[in-house]
């Protein structure tokens, strides 16, 4: 069928997920139509337009820049229908009923070109129904997308085909949202509420059963159920008010109405507490209360024993948060069962309640048990699936275990477990999951992998536990190692030839032998290679220099000591810079103050959207002191230069000020916005295709012939633009918005920028600014403000403001 290149999208239905998928679309630089009825009065396109304007304002943002919103174009099924025939995808995102998208789809029928692809993007509606909406010409074209909200920063999408569906469009469609928009990819079957909403509202009914037997409040639940279970921080519940009392209530009801002869359909029913909420109104976050309300600075908790809201913030025992902490799962599953502590026995009994379902509705909701896995934890945040948690605690004892609760009755069905969970392939090798593939209960063997084009760019592919996958940690061929960094090459799939560096130290934090192992890989690229990555297998990118290892060179040595490891700290930046190969940095989640920085002197970025870029180390009462300084004050020389009749100070001010306030982009895009990755640099959606990304760009500027930049200088804006950005400061400290101290640091960042007490327009060279940069650093290590920073920040993690 060729290539399938998706140049404009229309989204119909411009409601909370419809406007969010627009927005996630515009992200990943696709046109984008958003449909919705016209508006009774005002503008025809009203609605649309509101709703484009509410993207800007929605937290977390959906929108990569909020400027990208200009990018969505209003339309509505009155005028505008002839807009779908210049559409590839065409994505329906109205209310959940069948009625009205069937109505719908009668009317856009004759609109949609014939190699367009139609998906509804429905949270548990029969996709084979829907699809009866359009006549058999179409039909091969629609399947379903199940994104999960918010679209942007949720990973998981299903996609559900029907009997109809050519396989060829949902592997088109699969390509476009791994790739363009950075998705995880689950194939669910055609089930009510598909994978992991099924498994994720049984949870939520167990865990309000369990709870109400153990006697615990909604507050010690979500400390049970959050990050200590390895799962979202927010709980259960505080998660409920997150997404809605009334969405989670519509797929309660879809499984209500459509599971009627399923063995567990008794626990479908509405739970009373959910009920009695939703009644009120009282729906979550979005209406200001639902089973957490704020009063004041105080959380407060419903109670449905009293019918109103009590005081919050009760957590966990300690013992049983003792035992959450085991490392060894057995051992950790086995304090659980056999503790007389309620809590313990409502976390062994969730845990139970999530591995029985899963394993009895396996062969109907998904072809094998490593999608269901993912599907739990692309789309619940969970650091484990259930299949894989099960496995890891030992499959065999925990299967017996499970057993004996539904014989005693513990259980919350009496439904047995299936018998390939005793008996065969499972039974005899300990798992679902195994390296050539993961159990299939509906074909009854292993199912390795696909093996779509679009997965050979995942380098390292999320894996599930048992699958025995290489680790990016060891994988490839170790060139050299130490404590600090690894420096390493892969074979094959087109990433021969450059050499890879990730840092080892904690939160790759930059510190001496970090320095000295970039400066071992650049030797050894320009020596053996085509070029230099710079990339870890986990986040962050870094989050800048060893404060630990700053401290005690600084009591041995003062200033002197600290003034001469950032000397060897901007010359690594400035080798980076010209090394005869091109160097890359692999880019994602935090890249902060030295992180930024070491970034910054590469020759070129490739950043995953979720990228968090920053110089932020006015927060330890610094100023940066790795080159961050003389990379503005560069930038903001060579983008005058564009534009020579315009004040060099125009363009500096940027770059002052995001320092000066220690801004950090909230996406890759807004940090191109910010200038601290070029309009050159790439932004890649999904992390997995990271590294491959990285070191294709890499590849391609060796192949290309790349060279360094020459060593020029650089025209600086001099003592009158100081004068005038110190003006501007002293009005804000005045003013009450910065402190006195935050007044000192900002003088201090644009003295530099600006090259110091030297004329407007003066040509000074690199080494000149970062001497003065280094001078700055070295000069307020001694200040008693920035004292305060540091050893508040050290011991509390937090900045402090003084």
């Amino acid at each position: 069928m060729g290539n399938f290149i998706v140049k404009k999208v229309a989204v119909l239905g411009a409601g909370v997920m419809g406007a969010q998928i627009a927005a996630h679309l515009v992200n990943a630089r696709v046109d984008v139509v958003l449909f919705d009825l016209p508006a009774k009065d005002g503008p025809k396109n009203g609605i649309v337009l509101k709703a484009i304007e509410g993207l800007k304002k929605i937290n977390p943002a959906p929108l990569g820049h909020s400027d990208l919103a200009a990018y969505i174009a209003a339309a509505n099924y009155d005028d505008d229908l002839e807009l779908l025939r210049g559409c590839d995808l065409i994505v329906e995102a109205i209310a959940e009923r069948m009625d009205w998208k069937h109505d719908l789809y009668r009317r856009v029928a004759p609109f949609i070109g014939d190699e367009a692809i139609f998906a509804t993007n429905t949270s548990g509606l029969s996709i084979g129904r829907l699809s009866e909406g359009f006549d058999a010409a179409l039909r091969p074209r629609f399947c379903g997308v199940h994104f999960f909200n918010p679209p942007r920063y949720m990973h998981l999408v299903e996609l559900i085909a029907t009997p109809d569906t050519d396989p060829a469009i949902v592997e088109r469609l699969e390509t476009f949202l791994t790739t363009t928009l950075g998705k995880g990819c689950v194939r669910a079957k055609d089930t009510p509420n598909f994978i992991a909403n099924r498994l994720g509202t049984f949870g939520m009914f167990a865990v309000v059963a369990e709870a109400q037997k153990a006697g615990l409040g909604f507050d010690v639940v979500d400390d049970l159920t959050g990050a200590k279970l390895g799962r979202a921080k927010s709980g259960t519940f505080r998660t409920a008010d997150l997404v809605g009392l009334d969405t989670i209530g519509h797929v309660m009801k879809t499984m209500q109405d459509n599971l009627k002869d399923d063995p567990f359909a008794a626990l479908y029913a509405t739970p009373a507490p959910f009920s009695t909420l939703i009644a009120r109104g009282a729906l979550g976050q979005k209406t200001g209360a639902g089973f957490y309300r704020k009063d004041g600075k105080n959380i407060l908790r419903f109670d449905p024993a009293k019918g109103d809201y009590v005081p919050g913030g009760a957590k966990a025992d300690e013992t049983v948060a003792r035992i959450l902490k085991k490392k060894d799962p057995a051992e950790r599953l086995k304090l659980l069962r056999e503790s007389t502590n309620p809590q313990a026995q409502f976390v062994w009994a969730i845990l139970r309640d999530a591995w029985h379902y899963a394993a009895c509705t396996l062969g109907e909701i998904a072809d094998n048990a490593r999608d269901v896995d993912l599907a739990m934890r692309f789309g619940f945040a969970m650091e484990q699936g259930p299949f894989e948690a099960w496995q890891q605690a030992g499959w065999t004892q925990v299967a017996e275990w499970i057993r004996a609760d539904i014989e005693a009755g513990r259980a919350l069905a009496d439904v047995p477990l299936p018998q390939w969970v005793f008996e065969g392939p499972v039974a005899e090798r300990g798992g679902v999951h195994q390296p050539e593939g993961s159990w299939s209960a509906a074909r009854g063997a292993f199912v390795p992998r696909a093996a779509h084009p679009v997965y050979q760019r995942q380098l390292f592919p999320v894996t599930v536990a048992g699958e025995g996958a290489a680790s990016a940690h060891t994988a490839g061929t170790t060139v050299f190692e130490d404590d600090s960094i690894r420096l390493w090459t892969l074979e094959g799939r087109g990433v021969d030839d450059v050499l890879v560096a990730s840092i080892r130290t904690k939160v790759h934090a930059i510190g001496p032998g970090v320095i000295a192992g970039l400066a071992r890989g650049i030797e050894l690229a320009e020596r053996d290679y085509q070029g230099l990555v710079i990339w870890s297998p986990d986040d962050p990118f870094s989050y800048g220099a060893d404060l630990q290892a700053m401290l005690p060179v600084f009591m041995s040595g003062g200033a002197g000591a600290i003034g001469e490891a950032e000397k060897a700290l901007q010359d690594a930046m400035l080798r980076l810079r010209y090394a005869q190969v091109p160097t890359v940095a692999a880019l994602a989640n935090m890249a902060l103050g030295g992180g930024c920085e070491l970034a910054m002197y590469c020759a070129r970025r490739v950043a995953h959207l979720e990228t968090y870029i920053g110089l932020v180390e006015v927060g330890v009462g610094l100023v940066p002191g790795g080159g961050g300084l003389a990379f503005g004050a560069r930038r903001a020389a060579e983008e005058q230069m564009q534009a020579p009749d315009a004040y060099l100070l125009d363009f500096l001010k940027k770059y002052v000020l995001a320092a000066g306030t220690a801004q950090v982009s909230r996406s890759a895009i807004e940090a191109q916005a910010m200038g601290y990755l070029l309009p050159d640099d790439r932004i890649v959606f999904h992390r997995q295709e990271l590294l491959y990304a990285a070191i294709r760009e890499a590849k391609a500027m060796s192949d290309a012939g790349y060279r360094p930049p020459r060593r020029s200088t650089i025209k600086v804006a001099g003592r009158s633009a100081i004068a005038t950005v110190s003006a501007q400061m002293l009005n804000m400290r005045d003013g009450g918005f910065i402190s006195e101290h935050d007044y000192h640091l900002g003088r201090t960042i644009a003295e530099v920028m600006c090259g110091g007490d030297v004329e407007a327009g003066s040509l000074v060279t690199e080494e000149w600014l970062m001497a003065l940069e280094r001078k700055a650093f070295t000069g307020l290590l001694t200040h008693p403000k920035t004292q305060e920073r540091i050893m508040g920040m050290m011991q509390t993690g937090k900045p402090v403001r003084n």
